[in-house]
């Protein structure tokens, strides 16, 4: 799988029924475990005081990443995305063999 920054910034809809992003929220918790679980979600962050994500997420390419992870998302309707797709680095030290 590829690797690709995904920067996610939700927007719940002015009028939204409290309970229904009470749901969602819980829903997109269960949901993003199971995304952990089969290697679609590396890594995730939310900056401090933000309402956004930032993480590493697996998909064989950005279609798949949309459609069939991101997608699955209970609160994917009500975010944006910015995708970034990633290459290895090779002075990347989390790459790197032990010191000599």
């Amino acid at each position: 799988m590829n690797e690709f920054l995904v920067v996610l910034t939700t927007t719940v809809p002015e009028g939204t029924d409290p309970a229904e992003v009470d749901r969602r929220r819980a829903a997109e918790s269960v949901r993003a475990r199971e995304l952990s679980a089969t290697g679609h979600l590396f890594r995730l962050w939310r900056p401090v005081g933000e309402l956004r994500s930032i993480g590493v997420w697996r998909a064989d390419d950005e279609a798949e990443l949309r459609e069939k992870v991101l997608g699955t998302l209970p609160l994917w309707p009500w975010m944006t995305a910015d995708i970034t797709a990633l290459q290895p680095h090779p002075n990347d030290p989390g790459t790197a063999g032990p010191a000599a």
